[in-house]
């Protein structure tokens, strides 16, 4: 038995609950230094090989750095946050009579935030997060070589955090879109964009895993199928670009998982197998042409298998459960049954949650699909035509899109007391207004209580959710009594 010497000096401690620090200095005095004597076994590492490396066998990436650095460009996102203005009781106004009337609109402040974005066309189409444009009321694009572009903002999508923007220039330097399904685990990429406001900042680092589903989306339709990686990516990288090692486009970063707001080794891309096709889709409609295979289902893994999978008769891994079918959806209407087992979709294995949503996500209604289902112990061969959330196989516009979200709005239910003071029988109140949506550049006021579509009565909100119409007008009434109505324009 020999012994070993270990140094303990100041030590930083993060815990993870809360976001607390606590600094642990050994010996209790800052700067301390104490030695601690430790018995260690000395035990000799069995077939251990050394290797030289050379630095010649880590791929060289400065090709990949110089081409892709010029497509990538800084965005800074101004956005009008509300204030809402309270007025207060006034006796002078009272004294001479003045009516001090309901306050109708809030105020508003200038916010500004910065991302990063990806030129994927020469005539100034630009791909980047939703979260960082999303609300905002002007987009200004810096690009590599210093000049800068206003941007207008073609199409949005949630359930993908992707947004499409377009800036009035020519001869643009591009980025070329690669492969995301031909990433292998411990392949080398760079993550190009903007942290902390400085700009052109590359990072190198290893595809750590693919298909990762973290729930982060705030979206009851989102696709997840994130490529995880240790490139370093900080705040104001978000929608840059994540480029392989021959300078192609295979996602857009979005994301770090941390306890500090900041890197600490975990950073997460949208797959470019997504980003093509919104970007498609929002360039030719304005919007995503979204199919569903309208399913609810459990993974087939070792905790399904052991809570429920025996009784069910289910004792191999792998594959989806089907524990519902949505009538009228594209599984239904192709003879998908509950108790069925999708092992695979258009010959991709389906493991996961992500890989299942990714698998549909990139595809649009009317698409058709081949599914290996398992069923009563034989595997068939079923061929699925892909449907929207509504059940249909036509492609919409940007007009048949929910008309919460065209509106540009918060909204809820005027509740019991306000329609009797009202005199109204129901309605929904505009509780929220988004700074580039219809309603503010109608000059809706916040109060506002809708009582009618279109010439249609709206009683709550559950009635404006399901209207399937371009929105062309909306009446109602403010708080104070004064009815309004309104044109609305895109």
């Amino acid at each position: 038995m020999k012994k070993a010497f270990l140094i303990l000096g100041a030590v930083a401690v993060s815990a993870a609950a809360g976001g607390l620090t606590a600094w642990a200095v050994a010996g209790g005095r800052e700067g301390s230094v104490q030695y601690i004597e430790r018995e260690v076994e000395r035990t000799p590492a069995l077939g251990t090989q050394f290797t030289s490396y050379q630095a010649e066998q880590y791929p060289d990436l400065t090709y990949a750095a110089e081409n892709a650095v010029k497509a990538v460009v800084n965005i800074e996102a101004v956005q009008q946050v509300e204030m809402p203005r309270r007025r207060g009781y006034d006796p002078f106004l009272e004294f001479f009579g003045i009516p001090q009337g309901y306050d109708e609109g809030p105020q508003f402040r200038e916010q500004r935030a910065g991302g990063s974005g990806v030129i994927i066309s020469a005539d100034g189409y630009v791909v980047t997060n939703n979260h960082v444009v999303d609300g905002a009321s002007k987009l200004r694009v810096k690009l590599n070589d210093g000049r800068s572009f206003d941007a207008k903002l073609i199409g949005k999508d949630s359930a993908t955090d992707l947004a499409l923007l377009k800036i009035e220039a020519s001869d643009l330097p591009t980025l070329a879109f690669g492969s995301s399904d031909a990433l292998r685990l411990g392949e080398w990429v760079l993550a190009i964009g903007s942290p902390f406001d400085l700009q052109s900042t590359i990072t190198a680092g290893i595809v750590s895993a693919k298909a990762r589903n973290l729930g982060v989306i705030p979206n009851d339709f989102r696709i997840e199928a994130f490529i995880q990686t240790d490139a370093a990516v900080n705040p104001g990288n978000s929608g840059g670009a994540l480029v392989n090692t021959h300078g192609e486009l295979v996602g857009i970063n979005t994301l770090i998982k941390s306890q500090t707001g900041s890197y600490i080794g975990y950073s997460f891309a949208i797959p470019e197998s997504i980003v093509r096709k919104v970007v498609v889709d929002l360039k030719e409609f304005g919007i995503v042409q979204r199919a569903l295979l309208g399913i609810r289902f459990a993974i087939v893994d070792q905790d399904f298998i052991d809570r429920e999978g025996k009784e069910l008769g289910i004792t191999e891994l792998g594959g989806a459960y089907v524990a519902g079918v949505v009538e009228g959806g594209s599984a239904s209407e192709a003879g998908i049954r509950k108790g069925d087992v999708i092992l695979d979709i258009d010959g991709v294995k389906i493991n996961d949650n992500a890989t299942l949503s990714e698998q549909i996500g990139r595809r649009r209604p009317n698409d058709k699909v081949k599914l290996s289902v398992k069923r009563d112990g034989a595997v068939k061969q079923i061929e699925v035509t892909l449907r929207n959330k509504a059940g249909k196989t036509e492609l919409m516009t940007k007009e048949d899109v929910d008309v919460v979200e065209v509106l540009g709005g918060k909204f809820a239910d005027a509740g019991t007391k306000l329609c009797r003071e009202l005199d109204i029988r129901g309605g929904v109140q505009v509780v929220g207004i988004k700074a580039d949506g219809i309603l503010a550049r109608a000059r809706v006021k916040q109060g506002f209580v809708i009582t009618h579509i279109n010439d249609r009565p709206v009683y709550s909100v559950a009635d404006m959710q399901r209207m399937d119409e371009k929105v062309r007008s909306i009446d109602g009434i403010y708080p104070n009594g004064r009815a309004a109505s309104y044109t609305l324009v895109e």
